[in-house]
């Protein structure tokens, strides 16, 4: 791998290399995290939606419950 630095293309040392790996791997973790909470937001609102039907709420009312 290089870098820029004033112009000319520098390859990165080993401990940079390294740095860069486990910084995008860091990337990667934190990336799946936020996609696995959004991912379990969406099913709570779904389950929770459900659940208002299960009472006997109208498709209606639970739009004005929850703002959908």
């Amino acid at each position: 791998m290089k870098k820029l630095i004033n112009n000319e293309l520098v390859d990165l040392t080993a401990e940079e290399i390294s740095q860069r790996e486990t910084d995008i791997a860091k990337a990667e973790v934190e990336a799946k995290n936020i996609k696995d909470a959004e991912t379990e937001t969406a099913n709570k609102k779904a389950s929770g939606k459900q659940k208002l039907l299960d009472l006997g709420l109208d498709e209606d009312e639970v739009k004005a419950l929850i703002g959908e």
